[in-house]
């Protein structure tokens, strides 16, 4: 595990739910049972603050503090150009097995882009 990983692990940034006029969206992983919320405070046609919730796996918990600093201050174009390897890179990668985590993440922000108007 990278240094990164592990430090988003153990101090997670951004974590909690935001409260409306926030947009929390909720995706998950059938194969290894993870649950991302993800809520995004949009204004002005940018994400202004952003909180997460995980149930999962090391991976999944790291990229989801990675992802909230990842999208905040984006607008609708940044957050649609989001990767899965912009992901893995800010958490300084993913072995084989942990890369659903940054599926995961890629799932909320699509779901997010679905859900908001901006």
């Amino acid at each position: 595990m990278s240094p990164q990983l592990l430090e988003h692990f153990r101090n997670p940034r951004n974590v909690g739910e935001l409260p409306a006029p926030a947009i929390t969206v909720e995706v998950s992983n059938p194969v290894c049972g993870d649950i991302l919320r993800l809520s995004a405070l949009i204004a002005e046609g940018c994400v202004l603050e952003t909180a997460y919730k995980v149930r999962g796996c090391t991976a999944s918990i790291a990229a989801g503090s990675a992802l909230t600093e990842l999208i905040a201050g984006r607008n609708r174009d940044a957050l649609a150009a989001v990767t899965k390897e912009d992901i893995e890179a800010a958490v300084g990668g993913l072995s084989n097995e942990s890369k659903h985590a940054a599926a995961l993440c890629l799932d909320a922000v699509r779901a997010l882009l679905k859900a908001v108007k901006f």
